[in-house]
């Protein structure tokens, strides 16, 4: 009996040490940025890296890249494009839609309108991290599964790829899984 006394004050005082530990980065909630002008946004980026996907499997040649357009009802129009085998070029066309209000907080769906009052066809899409002048964006979802680093330059140099790196790494994004995009 004692033991097991003893057992759960051990057990006790871990859990006690444990909760009061100051919670790391991949602890805190992922936030996006305070505002963002759709206007400014739209047009085309280039991808820098990403987390693989497998949406994105098929883009083996590189040269991936984003456009924007604002849709009349509020919506953002969005075609992605990527280098494919061959050198063929596929691309796929979607919607976003804002969300609570936030312009920098988006859902897209890939899938057909006639699907979209399904909640799992829309996907997160949230601008966590933005240079003042939207040279770069760091493009990332609440649950750190996805990550995109998106340039207005076709290249982005090395001062660029670690400002993104560094607005991921502030919102505990594990960059070990990071894949360089290649464009030419």
């Amino acid at each position: 009996m004692r033991a097991l006394v003893v057992g759960f004050i051990l057990i006790a005082a871990a859990f006690i040490a444990y909760a009061a530990t100051p919670a790391s980065n991949a602890a805190q909630r992922v936030t996006a940025v305070p505002n963002l002008d759709l206007k400014r946004y739209a047009g085309t980026w280039y991808e820098q890296a990403n987390f693989p996907m497998y949406f994105q499997a098929k883009c083996v040649g590189g040269n991936t890249e984003a456009n924007y357009s604002l849709n009349t009802d509020g919506t953002v129009k969005v075609v992605n494009r990527c280098e494919v085998a061959g050198g063929a070029t596929d691309s796929a066309e979607a919607v976003a839609k804002t969300v609570d209000g936030s312009t920098s907080k988006l859902k897209v769906r890939f899938a057909p309108a006639i699907l979209s009052f399904l909640p799992f066809v829309w996907g997160d899409y949230w601008v966590i991290g933005l240079d003042k002048d939207y040279r770069w964006a760091a493009v990332g979802t609440p649950d750190r599964k996805y990550l995109w680093f998106l340039t207005r330059a076709k290249k982005a140099d090395p001062a660029t790829f670690e400002q993104m790196s560094a607005a991921a790494r502030s919102q505990g994004y594990n960059l070990s899984k990071l894949v360089r995009t290649k464009q030419d």
